[in-house]
C-alpha cells in the first residue's frame, strides 16, 4: 500500500472500528442485564443487610431503578468519556481494575500467540517440505491431538507433570509469594510462572497454524510461478522462502489476526486454571459476583483490542506483499 493512501485507510477503518465497538458495547450491555440475578441483592448480601429499604437505596444509587434504555444511555455517555463505572464489590473504579490486570493478560496472550505462530508456521513448513514422509505424519498427528484436546485438560496435565511430579515449574500465580527478588530474578520468576499457562493457551493455536501453513504451502507450490522459478534454476531454499512460504503466509496472517482476539477469550479459562491475575480471571470473578460494571469494562477492553488486532492484520498484508491493496 502506498504511503499516500495510509491516512485515508486509517481514517476509514477508524470510523468503522468505532461503529463496531459501539455496537458491541450495546449488545454486551443488553446481554449482561438480561442475565438472571439482581446486583442489588448481591451487594446487600455482601454488606450484611438485605431489607427492602436498603435494596431500594442501592438500586437508586447504582441507577438500577431506571428503565433499561435510560441505563443504557447513561452507560454509553460514561463509556464515551472513558468512565467505565465503579466496582461495588472491590470498591475501585473499573478502569483502574482493568488497567491493573491488563498487563498480565497481554503478557500471557502475547507469549502464547508468539509461540503458537512461530512454532506452528515452522512445523507446517517442515511438514510441507516432507509431505508423505514420516515427519509429515508425526507433525500431523501432533497437531490434530492438540487441536482436539480441551484447554483445561492440557493445563491440568501440564501442572500434574511439570509441577507435581517433576517439580520443575510453579503451578499457579504470576510470581512467587513472600520472596524478595530484584532485577533479573523477578524476570526469571515471572518467566517460570508464565511457561505453563502460555504453553496451554498456545498449543491449540499451534495446531491450527501448522495445519494451515502446510495446506497453503502445498497449494502455492503447485502454482505456475513456482514451477517457472524451478525451471530457471533458482535454488530450492530460496524458492521455499521467497516464493512459497511468503505467499502461503497471507492466509495464515489473516487467520492469526482473527484468532488473536479469540486468545483473549481462551485466557479466561487458562487464567482460572493457573490463578493468573489477568482480566480473564477478573471477568470470571465479576460474573460470579454479579459485578456488572467490571464485566462490561472487561468486554469493552477486549472488543477494542480485537478491533486493533484486525487493523494491524490488514497493515501486515501490505508489508508482506506490497502488491496487495488493503481494502478500505
Amino acid at each position: 500500500m502506498e504511503a499516500s493512501k495510509l491516512p485515508g485507510f486509517l481514517l476509514r477503518r477508524g470510523v468503522k472500528a468505532a461503529i463496531v465497538v459501539l455496537a458491541i458495547v450495546v449488545c454486551n450491555f443488553l446481554l449482561v442485564h438480561a442475565a438472571p440475578g439482581d446486583p442489588a441483592s448481591v451487594i446487600a448480601g455482601q454488606s450484611g443487610a438485605a431489607d427492602a429499604v436498603f435494596l431500594e437505596q442501592l438500586r437508586r444509587q447504582f441507577g438500577l431503578d431506571q428503565p433499561l434504555h435510560v441505563q443504557l444511555w447513561i452507560y454509553l455517555k460514561s463509556v464515551l468519556s472513558l468512565d467505565l463505572g465503579f466496582s461495588h464489590r472491590q470498591q475501585q473504579p473499573v478502569a483502574a481494575l482493568v488497567l491493573e490486570r491488563l498487563p498480565a493478560t497481554l503478557l500471557l496472550t502475547g507469549a502464547a500467540f508468539a509461540f503458537a505462530l512461530a512454532a506452528g508456521v515452522t512445523l507446517g513448513a517442515l511438514a510441507a517440505q516432507r509431505v508423505g514422509r514420516w515427519a509429515d505424519s508425526v507433525i500431523t498427528v501432533i497437531a490434530l491431538t492438540f487441536y482436539a484436546t480441551p484447554l483445561f485438560w492440557v493445563g491440568l496435565m501440564l501442572v500434574l507433570v511439570f509441577s507435581v511430579w517433576l517439580e520443575w515449574l510453579p503451578s499457579f500465580g504470576m510470581s512467587s509469594v513472600g520472596v524478595e527478588m530484584h532485577g533479573l530474578e523477578v524476570v526469571w520468576d515471572v518467566a517460570q510462572h508464565l511457561l505453563l499457562p502460555a504453553l496451554t493457551l498456545g498449543l491449540f493455536y499451534l495446531a491450527v497454524y501448522a495445519r494451515l501453513t502446510r495446506a497453503t504451502m502445498l497449494e502455492v507450490a503447485d502454482q505456475d510461478f513456482v514451477k517457472t522459478a524451478r525451471a530457471k534454476g533458482v535454488p530450492e531454499g530460496r524458492i521455499l522462502r521467497a516464493h512459497v512460504l511468503r505467499n502461503a503466509l497471507l492466509p495464515v496472517i489473516t487467520f492469526a489476526g482473527i484468532q488473536a482476539g479469540q486468545l483473549l477469550g481462551g485466557s479466561i479459562l487458562v487464567e482460572t486454571v493457573f490463578a493468573w491475575p489477568g482480566i480473564g480471571r477478573l471477568a470470571f470473578e465479576a460474573l460470579l459476583a454479579r459485578d456488572y460494571p467490571v464485566l462490561l469494562g472487561v468486554f469493552f477492553c477486549t472488543s477494542v483490542m480485537v478491533v486493533l488486532f484486525n487493523l494491524l492484520t490488514d497493515l501486515l498484508y501490505a508489508i508482506i506483499d506490497p502488491r496487495v491493496e488493503v481494502a478500505g
